[in-house]
C-alpha cells in the first residue's frame, strides 16, 4: 500500500555542449536526491543537451535517440539502483525523420512505465520547436508508479488549461512540468500559472527550469518549485545554481481540498463545447 507522504525532487543544472558531462552531472544530481529522501525525481526538459531549438539547424538532429537507447538505458540501471522513480526528459526519434519532445517515466525496478510526448510546441523567436519535434500523438496519459498518480505537463504545455485539467480528472496526484525557459520570456508568469493549476485542480505542481546563459535566446533562471494544492511554494531553487528542490508532499490533502472546493463534482462539461470547436479547430 502506498504511502500519503511522498518525498519528491525536481533537478535543475547548467547544460553545456557535453552530453557526457551532462548526464554524468544529472546522475551525480539525482544520487544526491535519492540520498536526501527522495522517491521519485523529475529531470529538467531536454536534459543532457544544450536548448537547440533558439535556432533552426539541421546538425541538431544528431542529439536524438530512440528510446529506449542508450540514455534511458543508463537511467532504468539508474533508478533501480536507487530503488526511485525517474522522470527522464530527452530529445526522442521513433525513427530516421520522426521527432518528438518526450519524457520517460522510469519505475522504481527500471521497467519504463511510458512516455509522454509535448503536444504543444511554440514556434517563436528563439523557441523553433517545430522545426524539430512533432506534436506529441500519445495523449495525456497519467503514470501509476509505486509512489504517486503523475501526469506530465511539458514546458509550454503549461499554458494549456486543459492540459492539467485533464490529468487531474484522470487521477493525477501530481504534475511535473519540465521546462526550459529564459527571464525576458516567461518570469512574469512563471509564479502564476503553476500555482493556478495546482489550485484550481486541487493538485500538487512541481515544475523545474535549467539555469544559466547558453545562447543567444536568453537566461534560464532555475527558480525550480513545488507548489501545494493551495497554491503556496512548497520548496524552492537557486536563480543562478545548480539545485535539488525536494519536498514532502501529503497527498492527502488533495481530497481534503476536492472537498472543499467540489470543484469537480460542480463542472458543467455539456457547456464546453465550444472549447472543442474554436475558429481555428
Amino acid at each position: 500500500m502506498r504511502s500519503q507522504k511522498v518525498c519528491a525532487a525536481l533537478i535543475q543544472a547548467r547544460v553545456t555542449r557535453d552530453k557526457d558531462e551532462n548526464i554524468a552531472r544529472h546522475v551525480a544530481l539525482v544520487e544526491n536526491a535519492a540520498a536526501a529522501g527522495a522517491q521519485i525525481i523529475c529531470l529538467q526538459e531536454l536534459f543532457y543537451t544544450p536548448y537547440f531549438p533558439y535556432k533552426q539547424d539541421d546538425s541538431r538532429f544528431a542529439v536524438f535517440e530512440p528510446v529506449p537507447g542508450p540514455t534511458v538505458r543508463l537511467m532504468q540501471e539508474l533508478a533501480a539502483r536507487l530503488r526511485v522513480v525517474l522522470i527522464v526528459p530527452l530529445p526522442e526519434m521513433e525513427t530516421a525523420g520522426v521527432y518528438y519532445n518526450t519524457a520517460v517515466v522510469i519505475e522504481a525496478d527500471g521497467e519504463i512505465l511510458g512516455r509522454y510526448r509535448k503536444v504543444h510546441l511554440p514556434h517563436l523567436e528563439g523557441f523553433y520547436e517545430k522545426f524539430y519535434f512533432r506534436s506529441g500523438n500519445l495523449g495525456y496519459p497519467v503514470f501509476k508508479t509505486s509512489v504517486a498518480d503523475i501526469g506530465i505537463v511539458m514546458d509550454y504545455d503549461r499554458f494549456y488549461p486543459e492540459v492539467p485539467r485533464i490529468l487531474a480528472l484522470k487521477g493525477a496526484q501530481i504534475l511535473f512540468n519540465p521546462c526550459t525557459t529564459v527571464m525576458d520570456l516567461s518570469r512574469y508568469a512563471w509564479f502564476i500559472v503553476q500555482r493556478a493549476h495546482a489550485v484550481v485542480n486541487n493538485l500538487y505542481v512541481g515544475t523545474s527550469n535549467r539555469v544559466g546563459a547558453e545562447n543567444e535566446s536568453g537566461i534560464y533562471y532555475g527558480t525550480s518549485y513545488f507548489c501545494t494544492p493551495r497554491g503556496e511554494i512548497a520548496a524552492q531553487g537557486s536563480q543562478e545554481e545548480d539545485d535539488i528542490v525536494i519536498a514532502e508532499l501529503d497527498l492527502g490533502l488533495i481530497e481534503a481540498e476536492r472537498s472543499r472546493w467540489n470543484f469537480f463534482v460542480d463542472r458543467r462539461p455539456s457547456s464546453y463545447a465550444d472549447l472543442v470547436k474554436g475558429p481555428l479547430e
